[in-house]
């Protein structure tokens, strides 16, 4: 049914209702077919032609200065309002802390360049990359401290027109959810208006339902699909990243493949051709893009959770590197041949893991056995990603001296050539000395409600993390020398 059938339809049964001549139960149940047969997700816009040159992507960003001195990689995790407000405590320590480079003072907030998010953590990403400094304001009563989780509820249970909508096989809970957070908390805002801001940019992730791929939202992957990232709504994206399979539904892409002219970058297509490397991570990267450029095999996306291919969004900064070959050329890519320190900030709303089965003799419910499946599988995952770029640090410092320094001596001084320093601060409750303090909030809901209370001590978490983090100082101190 076309909307415009519907309206009139609606029109009609009101004024038979008016006049006494149609009962209220049948119409009840007519306005509830016409309004489903309208419900439908909004489709993403197909792309007329690509241009590697436009669209969101980190190369059609700006910064407020001019200083690639440090390079500053934000990661927020999944877990709900925890997720959430732990990472806003980060935001709030960065803007409190003070640094001096090539002489001038700013925030550490202002030398960040990405943030990559994911479900949770998506949300305060987002808000900031919309709003900056705004989010010190209202972020705390639009979002952290309300009870959204109540009202998507009462939306689904108590509203019939929603009701109505959910009847329809093309509209469903994380449709709602994503009109939810349209109206309340991101303002009707796109990815358009994301880029029409400085850095950082914002990173939101992900996962193919089918293919268990990390899907993110940047113009790269879109183009993909030859869709303009720049018009697509940033609360969709959001309610994609935060879609917990069961509780919530998929968010749907239409794929348009093959419209745009878009193909796969030449260093993928050469991963694919024999003979190939099957244990390359470059191989991994263009088998899992492959499916995504046949829209006649794969005409739809279905997006859930970013937690189930990873749930620390790092992985996205680390395939980066993958694809466009090494870190050195990665950098140049982005115009950064002069940076000396390379930042990696991973917020890790961790959860803690239920041992309570271990006392008991009968066989534990499919429930407990799922949520011991996912956050075991979450867990182990997210400190094989954390090690992988640990232990890449040694090689990216290699690749980015001989790219830079090339048949010079290597000199490690500050400024020279070989003046390369990586650093790895990781925010996460295993780093809190008290047991009892680390517990209690390991065990915080990954739900989006907490109470007050709860978010504050989470703020405070954050900042104590922070400062009490030997890396975290090590930065500051190397900030401080080179000033």
């Amino acid at each position: 049914m076309h909307c415009s059938t519907r309206d009139m339809l609606l029109a009609g049964v009101t004024r038979l209702v008016a006049h006494k001549r149609l009962p209220v139960c049948i119409c009840a149940v007519v306005l509830l077919v016409a309004v489903a047969g309208c419900a439908h997700y909004p489709v993403n816009q197909k792309m007329k032609q690509h241009n590697p040159g436009a669209g969101y992507r980190a190369s059609t960003f700006t910064k407020a200065e001019a200083d690639d001195e440090l390079l500053m990689l934000v990661t927020f995790s999944g877990g709900g309002t925890r997720a959430a407000a732990l990472s806003y405590g980060v935001l709030e320590t960065l803007r409190d802390t003070e640094v001096t480079i090539r002489g001038r003072k700013q925030r550490l907030l202002d030398q960040v360049d990405m943030i990559s998010g994911v479900s949770g953590g998506s949300f305060t990403a987002a808000y900031y990359g919309l709003y900056r400094d705004r989010i010190f304001q209202d972020f705390e009563s639009r979002f952290l401290k309300k009870d959204i989780q109540g009202d998507l509820l009462k939306a689904t249970l108590f509203n019939p027109y929603h009701w109505a909508k959910l009847l329809s096989p093309y509209y469903a809970r994380s449709d709602l959810a994503a009109q939810y957070y349209d109206r309340n908390i991101f303002d009707g805002a796109t990815f358009g208006d994301m880029l029409a801001n400085e850095k950082p940019m914002i990173v939101i992730n992900a996962t193919d339902m089918v293919q268990g791929t990390r899907f993110s939202f940047n113009q790269e992957t879109f183009d993909v699909i030859c869709t303009d990232l720049s018009t697509f709504p940033v609360s969709r994206a959001c309610a994609a990243s935060s879609a917990v399979p069961i509780l919530l539904s998929p968010i749907t892409l239409r794929n348009h493949a093959g419209s745009c002219g878009y193909s796969m970058p030449r260093v993928l297509e050469e991963a694919l051709e024999p003979p190939r490397n099957l244990a390359s991570r470059r191989f991994d990267l263009a088998n899992s893009m492959k499916p995504f450029l046949d829209s006649r095999k794969k005409p739809y996306i279905h997006l859930v959770d970013g937690g189930v291919a990873d749930n620390l969004g790092l992985r996205a900064l680390l395939e980066r590197v993958t694809l466009i070959g090494d870190s050195w050329t990665t950098l140049s890519y982005a115009g950064l041949e002069n940076v000396h320190k390379i930042v990696f900030l991973v917020v890790n709303a961790e959860t803690e893991v239920d041992t309570k089965w271990d006392r008991h003799a009968r066989v534990p419910p499919f429930g407990a056995m799922l949520e011991s499946y996912s956050s075991i599988a979450i867990a182990r995952y997210n400190v094989e990603t954390v090690a992988l770029v640990r232990e890449s640090f040694n090689r990216w410092a290699d690749e980015i001296r001989n790219g830079r320094c090339g048949s010079s001596r290597v000199s490690s001084e500050p400024g020279s050539c070989g003046d390369i320093e990586f650093y790895l601060v990781e925010v996460r409750f295993d780093a809190i000395d008290d047991e009892a303090e680390r517990s209690y909030l390991k065990k915080l809901p990954t739900s989006f409600v907490l109470e007050p209370e709860q978010v504050d001590r989470l703020r405070d978490t954050a900042r104590l993390i922070m400062h009490n983090s030997a890396e975290f100082q090590r930065l500051m101190k190397d900030l401080e020398e080179n000033a």
